[in-house]
């Protein structure tokens, strides 16, 4: 297929294109299960499970972005779109995204490959017979990318798609003080700010004073405008980073690129106005099996098209379209650069 996405005239410009769905679309309702997956350290993440309970069919683990969660409107969306292909899937709430503070001082972050390896584990076991996929978007995109090429041949996964990535979380940390954009910064550093204010509450309630320690020790939240404040302050001292610039390094998942090796598929829109597009790989850093899919317009998370009476979706047609042509035919390796696709305008 020769994937094509036509931007909403109605939706001109990469803000509306990302704003326009978390504040104006249809909510999208489903019946979900469950799951409390705990951890070896004490802690806990939840799993909402949709789709046909058949031991094998194919099953799609889904992970939301920064300050996101499994109810999330891009994950809610997929979650329908791929049941009605008949496959199962089952979203993942980063630790404390699932609304309810996590119990440990720590929580998630760009890099926090070993907790999507822990649930992947869980998952191949709960269903062996079943064909695992990954699709994340943007957080969510960056930490699947890096545990792909951490992991190489043994991820445990079929394919994966990944959707507007932060691929240098230092150019994105960058970009987003910048012009509109600004807005979203914003936004982000109240809730991860009242995430952290909402764990210490916690803690002091239940009386985990060595935790609480923990957080205090950090610094008051006052003044943070910038994800170098927050991931300096915040993020880095609290995961075992040495400095934001520290972080920023070792969980950006461009360094982890060619590495990967399960079909992979990246979707992202030249005018995302999270991402400088010089942050977007370039064909020979990507692994043969790795195919770029970069539209001129989409914005971040975006990918808004059909009419304004009959809006359409291109990520939750495009998604399972793609994962159902990896699962009936064989990987094409190509041994050359990976792929790189140009559509739209």
């Amino acid at each position: 297929m020769n994937p094509s996405f036509k931007p909403a005239w109605w939706l001109p410009g990469a803000h509306l294109q990302t704003l326009w769905a978390s504040f104006l679309r249809a909510p999208v309702t489903l019946e979900r299960t469950r799951e409390r997956l705990w951890l070896a350290d004490g802690d806990f993440i939840d799993l909402d499970w949709h789709g046909p309970h058949d031991a094998e069919a194919p099953l799609v683990l889904l992970l939301h972005g920064l300050t996101g969660s499994s109810s999330s409107h891009y994950i809610l969306g997929q979650q329908q779109a791929l049941a009605a292909q008949g496959w199962a899937s089952v979203a993942l709430n980063w630790r404390g995204c699932s609304g309810e503070p996590n119990l440990l001082p720590r929580g998630y972050h760009s890099g926090v490959s070993d907790d999507l390896g822990l649930v992947i584990a869980h998952l191949q076991a709960a269903r062996p017979l079943a064909p695992l996929y990954a699709v994340g978007y943007s957080l969510g995109g960056n930490v699947l990318l890096k545990y792909l090429g951490e992991r190489g041949e043994q991820s445990g996964l079929q394919a994966a798609v990944a959707v507007s990535v932060p691929f240098r979380l230092d150019h994105c940390a960058d970009r987003i003080g910048l012009g509109f954009s600004r807005v979203y910064q914003a936004h982000f550093m109240r809730e991860l700010t009242a995430y952290v204010q909402a764990k210490k509450r916690r803690f002091a309630d239940a009386g985990a004073s060595q935790n609480l320690s923990i957080l205090e020790q950090l610094g008051p939240l006052d003044g943070m405008r910038t994800f170098w404040d927050f991931d300096g302050q915040i993020t880095a001292p609290l995961h075992g980073y040495a400095d934001a610039d520290d972080y920023y390094r070792r969980a950006s998942s461009r360094y982890f690129l060619g590495a990967i090796r399960v079909p992979t598929l990246l979707i992202q829109a030249a005018d995302d106005p999270f991402v400088f597009r010089h942050s977007v790989p370039e064909p020979g850093e990507l692994a043969p099996a790795t195919e770029l899919e970069l539209h001129a317009k989409g914005g971040h998370v975006g990918f808004i098209d059909g009419s304004l009476r009959t809006p359409g979706f291109y990520l939750e047609r495009r998604i399972p379209q793609w994962l159902a042509s990896q699962s009936s035919s064989p990987m094409k390796r190509d041994q050359s650069c990976g792929k790189r696709t140009f559509s739209g305008s």
